[in-house]
């Protein structure tokens, strides 16, 4: 029975879950990282306070560690509303795109013996186009990141290219002869939710974007409706 468009919504909605979830471990560390040095510099602070002579210089510096690290926590917090849809954006670079994608998943993926490779053509350019709905595209790229990830058999590398002046290309690159191996092996196909080609294709289909799958290859167009 061909799924109703509200099915294919929920299904859809299922794909971001799960995309969502595996970039957690990279955001939560974002967040905490701020949390455990504003810890140490209290503590550094409340000994300065209680000391015999109080250093002024020392005390400063260290509310202003605290106050620079309150502000990227709150940064961090502001960041989730990245991921809402509904939220209306500034839109996003295709090399901004990349490199936060690229960010948040790198350790994940080496962890399992596959590191991320970006080519030059995808460095920040100046006057670079921004597309709309960033949010939609962060959820595209790192599905089609998953994509490779679960499915392309020993993959070792994924390189991410420009394609044209509006798309990008991603390729699954076999392990070579020697490479790390993995130390984990999870998120990989025959998991129940691995992000297969059905999973990829619906997700691009309710964003509105079009990709097209060759092999161990996604090319991501980052205009929707093409």
């Amino acid at each position: 029975m061909k799924a109703s468009p509200s099915a294919r919504s929920w299904i859809a909605a299922g794909v971001r879950h799960e995309l969502l979830t595996r970039a957690l471990p990279a955001l939560r560390h974002d967040m905490a990282a701020p949390v455990s040095v504003i810890r140490m510099a209290l503590l550094m602070l409340k000994r300065q306070v209680g000391a015999a002579t109080i250093d002024a210089v020392a005390c400063e510096e260290r509310v202003a560690l605290i106050d620079n690290q309150v502000s990227e926590l709150i940064e961090a917090v502001r960041s989730l509303r990245d991921w809402e849809l509904a939220t209306t954006d500034d839109g996003i670079t295709r090399s901004a795109l990349v490199a936060q994608c690229v960010a948040l998943m790198r350790s994940a993926f080496d962890l399992h013996g596959v590191s991320l490779d970006a080519d030059a053509s995808l460095d920040p350019q100046e006057d670079e186009h921004r597309w709309p709905a960033a949010a939609a595209l962060r959820y595209l790229f790192l599905g089609a990141l998953g994509y490779l990830h679960d499915g392309a058999a020993e993959a070792g590398a994924i390189r991410v290219e420009a394609d044209g002046a509006n798309a990008l290309r991603l390729t699954a690159l076999p392990r070579e002869p020697g490479g790390t191996p993995a130390v984990l092996d999870a998120h990989r196909a025959p998991r129940a939710l691995a992000i297969d080609a059905v999973a990829l294709q619906n997700l691009a289909e309710d964003l509105g974007y079009a990709v097209a799958l060759d092999g161990d290859s996604v090319r991501l167009v980052l205009a929707t409706g093409n």
